[in-house]
């Protein structure tokens, strides 16, 4: 069998920072409570592994408003502007792991919106990422992920139009999404926020999806990029598949194929990747 491995999968930049942040403060604050906003990164191994030694995870503001000491790390997603009020305003010593270019759109989304314009942001409201984009804007926000919502936009603001996108979104649906959005003719500034590794990561999966008999793709079910990832291998190659770890994968799907393609998600450490890749190998 030929096992075709994916070049840009597994970490990208802001993910291996942010999670090195995390170890890092280990290190340093041993008698100290660390907490993260969120889970660190979109992958339960990880985030188990940072529990075992002794990481916990704040899921709202109602829990950061109970915290009188510790260390509070913001999650690689990013979080909006109040969060890191509340945590100057109680005292909490903040470090913060947003990925840059996620931190990026934080500042065009303030500076334009103190401009006046309604800002658009692409990509999927229920996302951290998108979330945390969103309240950095002091002006009307819409999120648009489809297209029967860029078809009903409606934008009353006479200072324009941000267009902006989440970092993980789907390249050639953000440029369609945008068009009909532009074919309104409001006053529209876009700025391509999807970053490059995504770019490049999800070119390189519709690359081998096409050229497979099947497709594995490793991430977490809540990740967003690798949810992407799928969609486009899916569309490349009908016999793809998604799994997490090595655990969830059928070996029956293998069977009497020549080729197999591996990718992964943003998110996905690389020892759950060469042991899905060492597997597929030795036993076919």
């Amino acid at each position: 069998m030929d096992v075709k491995v994916a070049k840009t999968a597994g970490f990208c930049f802001g993910v291996k920072r942010a999670v090195e942040t995390v170890y890092e403060q280990i290190e340093k604050f041993n008698d100290t409570r660390i907490y993260t906003y969120g889970p660190i990164i979109h992958n339960e191994e990880v985030v188990k592994d940072l529990k075992s030694k002794g990481v916990d995870v704040i899921h709202d503001e109602e829990e950061l408003k109970k915290l009188d000491s510790g260390v509070v790390i913001i999650r690689s997603h990013g979080v909006p502007k109040r969060i890191h009020d509340l945590l100057e305003e109680r005292g909490l010593q903040c470090v913060d792991a947003t990925c840059p270019f996620v931190k990026k759109i934080h500042r065009i989304v303030e500076k334009e919106s103190k401009a006046g314009k309604h800002i658009v942001i692409i990509g999927d409201e229920n996302h951290p990422e998108v979330q945390g984009i969103r309240g950095w804007s002091e002006s009307e926000v819409t999120v648009i992920k489809t297209e029967e919502q860029a078809q009903a936009f409606f934008a009353s603001s006479e200072s324009g139009i941000c267009i902006v996108s989440q970092t993980t979104f789907n390249y050639n649906k953000f440029k369609y999404l945008v068009e009909i959005i532009c074919e309104k003719n409001y006053n529209v500034s876009v700025l391509n926020t999807i970053c490059n590794a995504t770019k490049e990561r999800q070119t390189e999966a519709e690359s081998i999806a096409k050229e497979v008999d099947v497709m594995i793709v490793i991430g977490d079910k809540h990740s967003s990029n690798t949810q992407k990832l799928f969609e486009i291998c899916n569309n490349a190659c009908a016999n793809t598949y998604y799994i997490q770890t090595l655990d969830d994968l059928n070996v029956n799907q293998l069977k009497s194929v020549q080729t197999v393609g591996i990718t992964a998600g943003a998110s996905t450490p690389n020892n759950i990747i060469e042991e899905v890749q060492n597997n597929v190998r030795i036993n076919f």
